[in-house]
């Protein structure tokens, strides 16, 4: 497919003549979204639970491997069947019931684009105050924002072909201009933090670690395997995507840590600004590069969420061409940048809390999803063609079911720092759980994870039983 054509494909399942390619493809996408400037302030985060720094790089290391195996592996279902992840989610919930998931599955994607450009707006403009001192800082902060917004609308119009090309690129082009900004920060580095958290501050470092990174984004593994050719080796599909989601964060992860350990000031002022905070230490000769590798990051997982709520769009039934329904996310992505940037005066805990929510409802959909693609690739079956149209199943109660109990019981057992939202989670805690730090570690993720896939299990065994 030429990289300059408006993709065509929606939800149908992309034809046997348009499929090309090798599993090592998805490697860049996946690392060119996550190869951002913000994963040094996830480090600074996961140091915040009171680890030290082998347990912080450890613990965050083992959440990133984790979460991002299960983008993995959600992504065989997209090479087998040709087909978008949440079209695909039809067969454990139904054609009907599968709505409710992929309206968390688009809320998930439209925030994830709200704050990646808010960030690359953000970005933008803390450059420009030293490069132009004269401009004032709203304006800066209006055209960065009007920049990175037409820059990832126009991207994700043209689609996959686009994507995977421009995602390559920049992939290389960030890994350069990391690596020199690594060396420039080495002697602010060092290893001085004690461990003060317990077991649970250890349990809290792996589940914040899946929330900030891979459960953000399975719900779109197979949209970009999708393309490869149905012969593809399963194993090597999801490998390659679990490399290229998880390894670049891991290394900007220890960057992030090793800050935390030699300059803490620093870091703490990189956890609520990391591009700002981080550009203050920078000598006025890198400003530019560090300004296109801090933008650039942010832009590549914004492009990557507007295609992916496109096609979550489109799966929940609106009757729009897939380029429309990235026109439409690209609104509501301004809309909402335009209330993070020049309203909102609480960002970090709106956007903590928005994390460990969706996280739940995501650890629970993907469970079931990997459950019902098990067993369905252990029977020998291929995924029902009818999930591409509305006389499919219209539900599936054992899918919908198992979503509800574990999302409610997984809310009931995460905190949150944005009061309003503090109000309701957490309704499953005693006050002495929800004050030590095994309550803090947001463990509701792991169990509605676990829950659902065994009740999803259960249900569906005991259906074919009868």
């Amino acid at each position: 497919m030429d990289t300059m054509t408006v993709e065509q494909n929606g939800i149908n399942a992309v034809p046997e003549a348009e499929r090309r390619g090798r599993p090592g493809d998805l490697f860049w996408p996946w690392a060119g979204s996550n190869l951002s400037l913000f994963g040094v302030a996830f480090g600074v985060y996961i140091v915040g639970l009171g680890l030290g720094v082998i347990p912080a790089i450890i613990t965050g290391a083992v959440g990133y491997a984790l979460s991002f195996l299960l983008v993995g592996l959600v992504a065989v279902g997209g090479t087998r069947s040709g087909v978008p992840t949440m079209t695909l989610g039809r067969a454990p919930f139904g054609y009907q019931g599968n709505k409710l998931p992929a309206v968390f599955s688009y809320i998930s994607n439209v925030g994830w684009e709200i704050v990646l450009v808010t960030l690359s707006a953000q970005s933008g403009a803390a450059i420009l105050a030293r490069l132009a001192p004269g401009i004032p800082a709203t304006t800066a902060t209006a055209v960065c924002f009007a920049v990175a917004a037409v820059v990832v609308i126009a991207v994700g119009v043209y689609g996959h072909a686009m994507i995977m090309a421009v995602q390559r690129y920049l992939t290389y082009a960030f890994v350069v201009l990391t690596v020199v900004y690594m060396v420039l920060m080495v002697p602010r580095l060092g290893g001085s933090l004690e461990t003060t958290a317990g077991p649970g501050g250890w349990v809290g470092g792996v589940i914040f670690a899946m929330t900030l990174l891979g459960l953000g984004w399975v719900n779109c593994g197979a949209d970009y395997s999708r393309y490869l050719p149905a012969n593809s080796r399963p194993r090597s599909v999801a490998l390659w995507t679990t490399l290229g989601g998880a390894l670049p964060p891991m290394v900007l992860l220890v960057f992030g840590v090793l800050l935390a350990g030699g300059d803490p000031e620093l870091a703490e002022a990189a956890g609520a600004d990391p591009v700002a905070a981080l550009a203050g230490a920078l000598p006025t000769w890198f400003l530019l590069p560090y300004l296109l590798t801090a933008i650039g990051g942010f832009l590549a997982g914004a492009i990557m969420d507007i295609y992916s709520s496109g096609l979550s769009m489109l799966a929940l039934g609106v009757p729009v061409r897939r380029h429309y329904a990235v026109l439409i996310d690209g609104v509501l992505m301004v809309l909402g940048g335009y209330y993070l940037l020049f309203v909102s005066t609480s960002f970090l805990g709106t956007f903590q809390a928005f994390l460990a929510i969706i996280g739940v409802v995501m650890a629970a959909w993907v469970a079931i999803f990997l459950v019902d693609m098990w067993r369905l690739r252990s029977g020998g079956r291929a995924y029902d063609e009818r999930l591409l149209r509305p006389g499919a199943p219209a539900l599936n109660w054992a899918g919908l079911v198992s979503l509800v109990v574990a999302s409610i019981v997984g809310l009931g057992l995460i905190t949150s720092a944005d009061q309003n939202i503090a109000r309701v989670v957490g309704f499953l805690m005693s006050d002495e759980l929800e004050s030590s730090t095994f309550g803090a570690a947001n463990i509701g993720v792991v169990i509605a994870l676990v829950l659902a896939g065994v009740l999803y299990y259960l249900l569906t065994a005991a259906r074919r039983r009868t």
